[in-house]
């Protein structure tokens, strides 16, 4: 098991309100594959420095999560699969 922390740009027409449980329904994979979810901090909307699909912002999520290699792989695969993801960035956080 390895500690993982993950950047999520969502489409901004989701409401901000709803994000939270929205998110939670994404990220099962985890869960059920035997890893934890340590934690899930939705910065809201932010501007981008350049447009990404023709939309100047996005709702920013960081997800940090202990899991298999494989599973990581998993969420990062369906997360890329859902419409109102824009971009993901999974980062292996080092235990130093």
């Amino acid at each position: 098991m390895r500690k993982y922390e993950m950047v999520v740009i969502l489409d901004p027409s989701i409401d901000e309100r709803t994000v939270g449980g929205t998110f939670e329904k994404l990220v099962q994979v985890i869960p059920a594959e035997g890893g934890t979810v340590d934690g899930v901090d939705v910065w809201g909307k932010r501007k981008f420095a350049y447009e990404i699909d023709k939309k100047q912002e996005g709702v920013y999520i960081v997800l940090t999560f202990t899991s298999k290699p494989e599973t990581a792989q998993e969420l990062d695969r369906q997360l890329g699969l859902n419409e109102s993801v824009l971009r993901t960035k999974l980062m292996r956080v080092d235990e130093k």
